[in-house]
């Protein structure tokens, strides 16, 4: 958005205005004057709130070292961009008085000004207007603090307890929403969340976690029993190596960087991240967050910039895990240059130099990950530890389905069961190096979702079980499927 203030509100009251006629009424009543009156008086004491932590200079400048950009000054900044984060949260149920609620809140936060409330069925008829919604979209897209935008977090609830009453009051204008309890007031803003800030980068990581919680999220991962037996062995290794370190004992020189050998969809990245979690919890990295990569994120288009992305990529790495996917990519040289290689050795320079700071995990197919090993000796010498990851059964895959199904609040039929597992036995004895696994898993999980839905949608009464029920017809084709998963090409 632009820097100059303006009054949303009044703005696009005066378009609208031009348009209708003051005798037009809205049809749907989002709001009445209590509502505008309880949003002046809460908005009123937010600002007086937002000054108070202005005045505290540590702490705002805490808020500033996570926003890294000197645009944000001000607490009323960074409410806004909770304010934006809980309403993206709660879009679900977003309507007009939502709508109207975060431009109110919008114009007060950014500009300290308040609308002229006289014509409230005008307002009631603006909020449906397809300028007024582009307006708040772009709002709810550019208001939120830049470097957590990705994540969806929010920042103050997690520096100052105190921000919560604003943003519960926001959420209960908004959203006519209150929460039920403690803990459903702690999920919904991530209070297990840590911002951490470095000079050079701000890090994500779980504040509440300990092995047992990681290795009891290993264990409840479907198949990968090779996989999960060869983590449990690196981590008995890294604890007796801890207690002999303490002991006084000298230790053989070990390395933390890790080959993932295996198929897509088998669980690279989730293990990736489990390991980064270990590695923290065993004291041998100090953050423990994931950073993932590939070819495009460390290789530049001109020759002596690719070292450059490499140490910025490494630098936001430093303290957890970076995790290069399809790492063959590099030094494949398909691409008619070298950079590939110029980044594996500005890497394995930066793997040297961090060797007590950052763990390196490269994965990829078995074939050419194997051929990218052997083709630097440097890579050899650094990457001892591999993992094999297999190809999941088709009893896995209709796990992995039910899982699905789980966490969104479907259940299949015992006929469309066994209309899934047909179809995964198939896709088993079709597997090729590049068959996506869990991704197709999803892939089909979706169509069925989509069966479902062209089903149901001409029924007058739908009841819960309708509306959770996944019956053989909503599974397609078992045949139609293999062949969409496996085109060929003439």
């Amino acid at each position: 958005m632009a820097n100059d203030p303006f009054n949303f509100l009044e703005d696009s009251l005066k378009k609208i205005i031009n348009v209708f006629d003051n005798e037009i009424v809205a049809k749907t009543k989002y709001f009445d004057t209590s509502l505008i009156d309880k949003l002046e008086k809460d908005c009123k004491e937010a600002l007086l709130w937002c000054e108070g932590i202005d005045n505290d200079v540590s702490v705002l400048n805490r808020l500033k070292n996570i926003a890294q950009k000197k645009e944000y000054n001000s607490a009323r900044l960074f409410l806004l961009s909770d304010l934006i984060v809980s309403f993206n949260k709660l879009q679900a149920k977003e309507d007009g008085r939502a709508r109207f609620v975060l431009a109110y809140y919008y114009d007060v936060l950014k500009n300290q000004t308040f609308g002229n409330m006289e014509h409230t069925f005008t307002w009631n008829k603006l909020v449906e207007q397809a300028d007024f919604v582009g307006h708040l979209q772009n709002i709810r897209k550019n208001e939120i603090v830049e470097n957590l935008k990705s994540n969806g977090l929010f920042i103050m609830p997690n520096i100052l307890k105190s921000s919560i009453i604003h943003l519960e009051l926001f959420i209960q204008n908004a959203f006519n929403l209150n929460f039920k309890d403690e803990q459903n007031r702690n999920d919904f803003f991530e209070l297990n969340i840590k911002l951490e800030v470095t000079s050079n980068s701000q890090k994500i990581v779980q504040k509440e976690d300990s092995l047992e919680i990681v290795l009891g999220e290993l264990d409840e991962l479907i198949g990968l029993d090779n996989v999960k037996k060869d983590v449990k062995n690196l981590i008995n290794l890294l604890e007796i190596q801890k207690k002999r370190e303490l002991s006084g004992l000298k230790n053989a020189e070990f390395s933390l960087h890790a080959v993932f050998l295996g198929p897509p969809g088998t669980g690279k990245t989730t293990i990736a991240r489990l390991l980064s979690r270990i590695y923290k919890q065993i004291g041998l990295l100090d953050i423990g967050q994931l950073y993932e990569t590939d070819r495009e994120g460390l290789v530049a288009g001109y020759m002596g910039q690719t070292a450059t992305k490499v140490n910025t990529v490494v630098q936001e790495s430093i303290g957890g895990v970076l995790f290069i996917d399809e790492a063959y990519s590099l030094t494949q040289n398909s691409f008619g240059n070298d950079y590939g290689s110029e980044a594996v050795n500005a890497l394995l320079k930066r793997m040297e130099d961090n060797r007590n700071e950052l763990a390196v995990v490269v994965a990829g197919y078995s074939g050419p990950m194997k051929e990218f090993i052997e083709s630097n000796p440097g890579l050899r010498s650094r990457f001892s530890r591999y993992f094999f990851f297999e190809h999941f059964t088709p009893e896995q895959m209709l796990s992995i389905f039910q899982l699905f199904c789980k966490k969104s609040n479907f259940e299949p039929s015992p006929e469309a069961k066994e209309k899934l597992l047909d179809t995964f036995e198939m896709l088993y004895e079709r597997k090729d190096d590049s068959f996506g696994n869990a991704r197709v898993v999803r892939n089909i999980f979706e169509k069925c979702i989509q069966n479902q839905a062209n089903r149901l949608v001409g029924l007058k009464k739908l009841s819960k079980t309708l509306l959770k029920k996944l019956e053989e017809s909503d599974v397609p084709d078992p045949k139609e499927t293999v062949n969409q998963v496996f085109v060929t090409v003439s």
